[in-house]
């Protein structure tokens, strides 16, 4: 593209959104090209909407312009999947960002919502609470900002055991068809008119009635299939994977192959509960507490939450500010607290300081108090691996009782019965650890080369879950961070690899190892520019994107026009 058909479709951005809203130079774009963790690249444009029309009208001169586009909502993600990755592409990318479509409307009484592209969960969970509702997930993404529509779009979630994967065959989308053509396809079961304009309009303005909202049983809003799945603990198979064909579906698992404008959610009963925190030195113990809470309880758990010892002390040390940010200020607050770094990072990385900011965030905190409770940090003395159960209330008696009569037969373990407190503070810290192995890295970086993250869904029936690396392998690494959703046997493998070893080249052989174990992966955050997308997923993006147009080359796919 020439410099002047660029200056065209950038004029034309501006006058479809105004100056303020389209971002060409590299400080301001460094935000949305760079992911959270992994992937970067260049962009022509980022371009923010104000509204659903405009949207549109972004993405109509995109595709006259012979642009790539790359949809991102709160850029969360942990495999790159919404950025750019590389400068290898055959066409300019315009990465259309959503963060001001904010809206969400609430339908059937609360049981169901209508989200807009840049609504996030903590947004959504604060809208239903009149609702005693939640949505699907409420705690990991909702601490960092993420958005709704990028939970469908990636198959996100799982921590909530009775809900699954993030899922709807009900959504809002445009794509490019076979002839190269955009078109709006209305599948969110509302009736709201018949021209793009109308469709668009109607629905942000939300000017449909009761009536237009079609209440189709054939058309599922969330995964109801999932609390039977996970319960078969004897099935050789995982429970969940992206890449599994029974969960594709549109925009669900659409990892930005076609253009979201709404999806419609279910929503969930909140519901009273209790948790219960495990230690053991064995990590058999879990699994028979496992068996046990997925096969003889009358109600599934709420949630299940792993932790090694490796993962609760790197996390205590190098998460500590962001759980007390999260603490004191809320998970509203974290995705602005984000985008400050994001620039102050990007000023000090001008005058050769890179991760400046990360130590003195680290020297200040290690000041601060200790954040975590006594008996938590008790339990990490005494036990490798830790367990945090969350059971409603009127299972709570039962799981106590078992949990007693258990670790009286078994001296490698023992538990204890949260208070409110400690049971909030036990998964915000899990939670906290995902971060933590960055914030590490970026304190480091003179002895670690980067780090290595797998995200993966073991089958339901392995009992050996905890992994054993080649003695070569396990050299060249300097920690081991391992946690995740232990009830689906979902882990998140993070490894802080030593300077010098190349990272790909391990991940590479990491992948071999889980091939010979029978795990699927990724599990839950899609493919992004980490993973390759296996026969079913690349299909999927075939058949959705068939010139390849949006997002192109997650998934390892190819990156050039029509899927040459």
């Amino acid at each position: 593209m020439t410099t002047q058909v660029s200056s065209t479709i950038i004029q034309q951005l501006i006058n479809i959104v105004g100056q303020q809203h389209v971002f060409t130079e590299d400080h301001d774009t460094r935000l949305y090209r760079q992911g959270r963790r992994y992937g970067a690249g260049k962009v022509l444009a980022v371009v923010a909407p104000a509204t659903l029309l405009e949207q549109w009208h972004v993405l109509q001169a995109a595709v006259d312009a012979d642009c790539i586009v790359i949809m991102q909502a709160a850029n969360t993600g942990l495999t790159g999947g919404s950025t750019p990755f590389g400068d290898d592409y055959d066409r300019p990318v315009i990465i259309l960002s959503t963060r001001r479509l904010l809206g969400i409307q609430v339908i059937n009484d609360g049981q169901q919502v209508i989200c807009l592209p840049g609504a996030t969960l903590d947004r959504l969970e604060k809208e239903l609470a009149p609702f005693n509702r939640e949505p699907h997930s409420v705690i990991g993404s909702s601490c960092i900002g993420a958005s709704v529509l990028g939970g469908v779009c990636n198959n996100s979630g799982g921590a909530l055991v009775r809900r699954g994967p993030a899922y709807t065959e009900l959504a809002l989308y445009a794509r490019v068809n076979d002839d190269g053509q955009l078109e709006l396809v209305n599948h969110l079961g509302v009736n709201l008119g018949e021209t793009p304009e109308d469709i668009l309009s109607t629905l942000e303005n939300k000017n449909y009635q009761v009536s237009d909202i079609i209440n189709n049983s054939s058309c599922c809003a969330s995964d109801h299939r999932y609390s039977h799945d996970v319960k078969q603990v004897d099935e050789n198979t995982p429970a969940r994977f992206n890449a599994d064909p029974s969960r594709l579906f549109e925009a669900s698992g659409s990892a930005g192959k076609v253009c979201v404008f709404a999806v419609r959610l279910d929503t969930f009963e909140k519901i009273p509960s209790q948790v219960f925190y495990v230690g053991t030195n064995s990590h058999d113990d879990l699994t028979e507490i496992r068996r046990f809470l997925l096969k003889d309880l009358p109600r599934l758990p709420i949630a299940g939450e792993y932790i090694h010892r490796v993962a609760y002390d790197i996390g205590a040390e190098y998460g500590k500010d962001s759980f007390l940010f999260i603490e004191k200020f809320g998970t509203a607050k974290v995705p602005a607290a984000f985008a400050m770094k994001d620039k102050v990072d990007a000023y000090l990385e001008k005058f050769g300081m890179k991760g400046l900011s990360d130590k003195v965030l680290q020297l200040v905190t290690k000041f601060l108090p200790n954040h975590l409770p006594k008996r938590m940090n008790e339990f990490r003395d005494r036990y490798e691996h830790h367990l945090m159960i969350r059971i409603e209330n009127q299972d709570a008696a039962q799981v106590e009782s078992f949990l007693i009569a258990y670790f009286q037969a078994h001296a490698s373990g023992d538990f204890f019965h949260c208070s409110d407190e400690e049971g909030r503070k036990a998964f915000l810290h899990r939670f906290a650890v995902a971060g933590a192995a960055i914030r590490y890295r970026d304190t480091h970086r003179s002895e670690v080369e980067d780090i290595v993250a797998l995200d993966i869904a073991l089958r339901r029936n392995d009992r050996a879950w905890v992994e054993t690396l080649p003695p070569a392998m396990d050299e060249q690494i300097i920690h081991k961070l391992y946690y995740g959703h232990f009830l689906c046997h979902v882990f998140h493998q993070d490894y802080i690899v030593k300077k010098g070893v190349d990272p790909l080249e391990m991940e590479h052989q990491m992948w071999h190892l889980l091939d010979e174990r029978g795990a699927e992966y990724p599990a839950e955050h899609n493919v992004g520019h980490l993973y390759v997308a296996k026969p079913a997923l690349k299909s999927h993006y075939q058949q959705l994107d068939p010139t390849n147009r949006f997002n192109v080359g997650i998934g390892h796919t190819s990156k050039l026009k029509h899927w040459r």
